[in-house]
């Protein structure tokens, strides 16, 4: 990750400034500035059969402590993007940036009901932060947020702005999105946005639903997002030719193709998934080597 005390003419307060980009990448940042120009989709199913039986062990062994899918699909992510840096960029104001931390968000519901509130919640993992302390992380940053009374934080700001009169509003936002071009937005306005993270994860099995296409925003600095879908059962052709019923789970990702190729995004995805096959990595600090055979 780039070090944030030494910033250089043209950094970010967030990011550091690539100038070592393709021809085709600073072409297409001009041809197509919007980052919602430049989406790619990716959808794959993935094996969580033996993911569910290390749960299962897991919450066995250690009653006490819940641990989810949701959880362990989150480390996955965690440790997919300290492998591969080249997932933790953005683009803003037509340049590429490599981001100075990962940074993980997704909205919780004050309570499960179709008009309850919801709140963004932020997750910066250290390298040594493992499963059991993401899920520590989010298992008590949720149950807070359940248990405020009136919204914090980015909630908090989004509500004032909301109550301004619609021009005073409107001009506001004008000014905070040419701000956002030039990297000079407030902190205190940019600090706890999902807008402004690393990869944004929408857990939609946890409401029994499939994973959806979500597409990205031309505000911040987020180019990566996450659907989960519903574990269920399904019969998959397995490496030696035998059927087998096994536990799956849907994934969908929306990226910015702009920060990358198709086969560095393939080739990432294909972390997560040999994460998921081999769950005894996320008991190792997510900041340590998967050991992946990229050429497998």
């Amino acid at each position: 990750m780039p070090d944030k005390a030494h910033r250089k003419r043209g950094d970010r307060r967030d990011g550091t400034w690539i100038k070592d980009v393709t021809g085709l990448q600073t072409v297409m940042m001009h041809l197509w500035p919007k980052r919602t120009d430049c989406e790619v989709y990716l959808n794959d199913t993935f094996d969580a059969t033996e993911l569910v039986k290390y749960i299962e062990k897991k919450n066995a062994e250690h009653p006490e402590f819940h641990t989810t899918m949701f959880h362990c699909i989150v480390t996955a992510v965690a440790r997919m993007m300290h492998e591969r840096e080249g997932m933790n960029r953005f683009i803003q104001g037509r340049r590429m940036y490599q981001k100075d931390e990962i940074s993980l968000s997704f909205i919780a519901k004050r309570r499960f009901a179709d008009y309850a509130e919801e709140s963004l919640m932020v997750l910066v993992p250290k390298k040594t932060d493992t499963l059991d302390d993401v899920s520590k992380k989010i298992y008590g940053d949720v149950k807070k947020t359940r248990a405020r009374s009136s919204a914090e934080g980015i909630d908090d700001v989004i509500d004032k702005f909301a109550s301004l009169p619609r021009p005073i509003l409107m001009f506001a936002l004008f000014l905070i999105k040419r701000l956002d071009f030039f990297g000079m937005v407030p902190k205190a306005l940019t600090e706890g946005d999902t807008h402004y993270t690393s990869v944004l994860l929408s857990n939609l099995g946890s409401i029994k639903c499939p994973s959806v296409y979500h597409h990205l925003a031309n505000y911040g600095t987020n180019s990566f997002i996450i659907t989960i879908g519903t574990l269920h059962k399904e019969e998959i052709l397995m490496e030696d030719g035998h059927r087998e019923v096994r536990d799956v789970i849907d994934i969908g990702a929306t990226l910015d193709e702009r920060i990358g190729d198709g086969f560095y995004f393939a080739r990432s995805l294909k972390l997560i998934k040999h994460i998921m096959a081999h769950p005894e990595l996320l008991d190792q600090p997510i900041g340590e080597p998967s050991g992946f055979d990229y050429n497998g």
